[in-house]
């Protein structure tokens, strides 16, 4: 049975966070994530290494909490725990100088070793957490952290603290995986004995592979896109893991990232030329104008301006640009780049910048000022990579209502959705294979549209800024998966509340609406076989006192009728769930209350007030005309008829007035039993506008009169025979 008193709690390890150390995408999860699911109602607890490049306003922030040493092959290590609270979160940094007061994270000869330890200390770490945090979570991030769950189950398994503990391995990148030489499983690791863990970190004869370990282990496995989960099991993208991956594809599953709403807002943003928003974008126009100015480009809004932020790489889709850069050049789009990465790359952006002065401009440098200013001003942001788990660009371009012009491949296929001409949809532009003259064909795409048609271009943008990318999203993915491994802790109301309401608000119509179109197609054919003995049970006592007044013969006529009358009047009630209880109360009471004729005419014209014209003019004409088939047959065939043409009409009004039955609940019960009056005493009529000013006394007052209006139909029938 779930705990509903207990919080899911939360240790999540990665090698950077933002804001205290940031060198690329996994940076901004562990800054970002966390909080988002502290907002759903979790615990979390963020682990980081010390790093002596963390700012001193933060280190001033830290206050001690716990230490100790962790044993590594050989050695025993010291490690320190430095709390700090930010944001609502709680970060713990493993502090020991040694291996993390450096001045860049990672690119050491010793990084091995380095996060070997990073790895024993998580795991270690967690027997020593503020009093009641209980780890039900451990979710590792990359190569830095895979060897946690190894550690996990290897050297700590059977421990009641660590046998609740769940393990979730997020892949940022499949290419990073960290290897090394298998010297490290006996001298750092401690693992050269035990031959499972040996054997399952071993990626060849000589080499070990961190991020194969945690493949191994974890209980499930992460990514950062559905569709790069699925690329990382084939062995072009797979990077040799794509064997694994495979067998392990039960476990696997892809969560896009998301990113900070609020800091990439371009109605609040302090670092863009003008703010503006999704309904006035005049700002967006300003911010074109003051980076063409800036940029040395030519300062027209005639023209798209398309950019790239990224690393100078093979990876990011370069090899194309040089190739469809200059015919994109001399088709009349201006294009700008910021970054840096292989000096090719950045040779040939200075070559092309020096060819077309006024339309392209290249910035080899690293600026996040101006990469901000660029996501703002641009029309079209351009993303042509060979592969990319998620990305985060093409998302903020997106926020900023700059159309992303991508490569179908990973995080890139999943967020941006291809323009279709057609129907209008779509948020960017899209291509599918690493071929420049297909990127080349797509940048035309977009400024043909750009050029030609602005309307249909607002409206892309429109759709664009309107997605929803936040991380709320993404941590409800998240915790999905925890609390599926963890069963019993029952999920936070505020998380269950949206996707409860839901289903609440679609099932009410939906059970009014299926009886009003259903039920009354079925009422003639079938409703004696299914509602005989009812009709029966329910009739025969308000049928004795008629009985006693009439013969054998005409006693048992009245009985046939007024049961085939039951039977409709019960299939009309059956429409709804609210007639069937009006029904049952109105006959006990009509039980006990047998009126005389002359009440009975009153109190049904009384109820002729809510009832609608167009159905009064359809009511009264067909009992007319089952008068006149009464005259021409026998007094037996007479009656039947005419009560067989009573139910009908009764079930037809039942139909109409089930419109409005949820507001008047009694209406459609005295509509039935006026049909009946209308059809035996059609010369009456004229006595309807008196009486019709009346209102009912209470709701269950129509529903009352239908059985004294049976006896009275049946009474005026004998009457009329007897005349005759």
């Amino acid at each position: 049975m779930a705990d509903s008193s207990k919080k899911m709690q939360i240790v999540f390890a990665s090698a950077e966070c933002a804001p205290f150390v940031k060198t690329g995408g996994l940076g901004d999860v562990a800054g970002s994530l966390p909080a988002a699911l502290v907002r759903a109602g979790a615990e979390v607890i963020v682990m980081v290494p010390k790093y002596a490049t963390i700012k001193d306003e933060y280190k001033a922030q830290m206050e001690h909490f716990s230490d100790f040493y962790v044993s590594l092959g050989w050695r025993n290590e010291y490690c320190g725990l430095e709390k700090l609270e930010h944001d609502g979160v709680t970060y713990m940094f493993i502090d020991n100088e040694r291996y993390f007061a450096r001045d860049y994270p990672y690119g050491f000869f010793d990084d091995g070793e380095r996060f070997a330890f990073f790895s024993k200390a998580i795991t270690e770490s967690l027997q020593h957490l503020p009093a009641g945090f209980e780890c039900d979570i451990l979710h590792c991030n990359d190569w830095q952290t895979a060897l946690a769950p190894v550690f996990l189950r290897e050297f700590y398994q059977g421990l009641p603290l660590y046998d609740r503990v769940k393990t979730v391995f997020s892949i940022h990148n499949v290419a990073f995986q960290g290897q090394f030489s298998d010297t490290v499983m006996e001298d750092i690791l401690g693992v050269a004995h035990i031959p499972a863990a040996a054997s399952q970190l071993r990626c060849d004869a000589c080499s070990v592979n961190y991020m194969l370990g945690a493949l191994r282990y974890a209980d499930a496995i992460t990514t950062v896109s559905p569709t790069y989960a699925a690329e990382i099991q084939t062995p072009e993208f797979g990077e040799g893991l794509d064997g694994v991956l495979r067998e392990r594809s039960y476990a696997l599953q892809g969560i896009l990232n998301g990113i900070d709403v609020a800091g990439f807002d371009p109605a609040t943003d302090k670092r863009i030329a003008a703010n503006y928003t999704v309904e006035d974008r005049t700002g967006k126009a300003v911010c074109k104008a003051k980076l063409q100015e800036e940029l040395g480009l030519e300062v027209r809004d005639d023209r798209p301006l398309m950019v790239m932020v990224t690393r100078l790489t093979r990876q990011k889709g370069l090899d194309l640009v040089m190739y469809a850069l200059d015919r994109i050049l001399a088709g009349g789009v201006q294009v700008a780049v910021l970054g840096t990465g292989d000096r090719d790359y950045e040779d040939g952006l200075r070559y092309f910048q020096h060819k077309y002065p006024g339309t392209m401009a290249a910035r080899i440098e690293f600026d996040p000022a101006l990469s901000q200013r660029m996501y703002a001003a641009a029309d079209m942001f351009l993303m042509p990579s060979k592969f990319e788990p998620c990305g985060l660009s093409q998302i903020i371009a997106m926020r900023y209502g700059t159309l992303p012009i991508v490569r179908e491949t990973g995080g890139l296929k999943d967020t941006v959705r291809p323009y279709n001409e057609f129907t209008g949809e779509g948020t960017g532009f899209s291509f599918r294979n690493f071929n420049g003259d297909e990127m080349g064909d797509a940048v035309f795409r977009a400024a043909r549209l750009f050029w030609d048609n602005r309307d249909a271009w607002n409206q892309l943008v429109t759709q664009a800024m309107s997605q929803d990318f936040s991380w709320t999203r993404s941590a409800d993915k998240y915790l999905d998966l925890y609390f599926f491994m963890h069963p019993e802790i029952e999920r936070p109301a505020a998380v269950v509340e949206a996707a409860a309401e839901k289903p609440v608000a679609v099932e009410e119509p939906k059970a009014e609406e299926k009886p009003v179109e259903a039920e009354p197609a079925k009422a003639e054919p079938e409703v004696k076989a299914e509602v005989a003995s009812e009709a029966e049970a329910e009739v025969k006592p308000a049928a004795k006192p008629a009985a006693k007044k009439t013969t054998t013969r005409k006693t048992t006529a009245k009985k046939a009728t007024t049961t085939k009358a039951a039977a409709s009047k019960t299939t009309a009630a059956k429409t709804t769930t609210t007639r069937k209880r009006t029904t049952a109360a109105a006959k006990k009471a009509a039980t006990a209350k047998a009126t005389p004729k002359s009440a009975a005419k009153p109190a049904v014209k009384v109820e002729e007030t809510p009832v609608e014209p167009k159905a009064e003019t359809a009511i009264e004409t067909k009992p007319a005309a089952k008068t006149t088939t009464r005259k021409r047959s026998t007094t037996t065939t007479k009656k039947t008829t005419t009560k067989a043409a009573a139910t009908k009409t009764e079930a037809k009004p039942a139909t109409v007035k089930e419109e409005p039955k949820p507001e008047v609940k009694p209406e459609p019960a005295p509509k039935a039993a006026e049909v009946k009056a209308k059809t035996k005493a059609a010369p009456k009529a004229e006595a309807k506008p008196e009486p019709a000013k009346e209102t009912p006394v209470s709701p269950a007052a129509p529903a009352e009169e239908k059985a004294p209006s049976k006896k009275t139909s049946v009474r005026k029938a004998t009457a009329a025979r007897k005349r005759r």
